[in-house]
């Protein structure tokens, strides 16, 4: 099994200052088909139950299963599909109304993921979604690439150390850095990359935040990302980090119920291809651990936006060379988790 790296940058949160330190967490999404809910749900509840004694099971509807008892918070799996879900909560004597629920539950089949939502985790519960994923894959669990209807994805949300200005523009400037080499080494089916789950960054956005005196203030920031990007669809979501900071000025320009504040970034930008044996959770993870480090070392962090901006077609050669070798061998040599 792939070896899971330990973060780079610190691994506590406390902030404002008079908050007390406590150790960053990772939430996580892991998107599927091939299963039935009934099948993929019996699969976590065992997963779950074999780390922690007791685990209770509560179905919120005919489409949804919240478990708890873990330590960590509630875990949830459903059929991602919002108004199956309200259908699904409802008793339904409507002999019309039950037939077109069952005819809605026959078309999403094939096009809508089951979608496994962990709480909060500590970063120790992350090697034991290896076994999650391998017992899914088991059991029959499909990924992306499989159907051309396939859209999935694992998402990540990690917590950041330190909700300041600063440390946010370092890891945008990071993550467009990587952005290109990301995406080979992620390769994203056709149907993700024709979907408008993952749009790229506006390249005119890209050469802003890159720029070598781009240094905002936290409401520059913000105006900033929400100008060129009022979405929830980027590869690297802010969206849900900035109502956390700021809710009043996002609510003036993004008006997405689905929008809700957390102190995390949102790294959507991962396939999810659970049905390939060499694929896991290393796969994603620890290019997410590749793109802190990059984001801690500020001379190669310089240097990585001054290739990017001087080639941007062209830089994913003199990058892999010059910025990406030296950070694989800092990868390297981080503890496991």
């Amino acid at each position: 099994m792939a070896v899971l790296r330990n973060f780079p940058s610190p691994n506590t949160t406390g902030t404002p200052s008079n908050e007390p330190s406590r150790l960053r967490k990772v939430g996580v999404e892991i998107e599927f088909g091939g299963l039935s809910l009934h099948t993929a749900q019996r699969v976590l509840k065992a997963w779950l139950e074999g780390i922690h004694a007791s685990i209770r099971v509560k179905q919120k509807g005919r489409y949804e299963y919240g478990f708890s008892g873990d330590p960590a918070g509630d875990w949830v799996i459903e059929l991602d599909f919002a108004l199956l879900k309200q259908m699904g909560r409802t008793n339904n004597d409507n002999r019309l109304l039950e037939a077109a629920e069952k005819s809605l539950a026959w078309l999403s089949e094939g096009v809508v993921p089951i979608e496994v939502v962990s709480p909060p985790l500590p970063l120790s519960a992350l090697p034991p979604l290896e076994v999650l994923i391998q017992q899914l894959r088991e059991a029959g669990a499909e990924g992306s690439s499989k159907k051309l209807t396939y859209a999935f994805g694992l998402q990540l949300n990690p917590e950041l150390p330190a909700l300041t200005a600063s440390f946010i523009t370092r890891y945008l400037k990071s993550f467009l850095c990587l952005y290109e080499w990301l995406l080979s080494r992620i390769n994203p089916d056709i149907s993700r990359r024709m979907s408008t789950y993952i749009e790229p960054f506006p390249d005119n956005y890209q050469a802003l935040v890159l720029s070598s005196d781009y240094a905002p203030n936290m409401t520059e920031l913000i105006d900033d990302y929400l100008a060129h990007n009022p979405t929830r669809n980027r590869p690297l979501d802010l969206l849900p980090l900035f109502m956390h900071v700021d809710e009043k000025r996002l609510r003036a320009v993004v008006s997405d119920p689905l929008v809700k504040p957390r102190p995390t970034f949102h790294y959507r930008m991962p396939s999810c291809e659970i049905d390939q044996p060499d694929w896991g959770f290393h796969s994603v993870w620890n290019d997410w651990v590749l793109l802190e480090l990059l984001a801690e070392h500020p001379e190669l962090l310089s240097e990585a936006c001054a290739l990017v901006t001087t080639n941007p077609h062209s830089a994913l050669a003199p990058l892999e060379r010059v910025i990406i070798e030296p950070l694989k061998t800092h990868l390297a040599a981080l503890d496991p988790l």
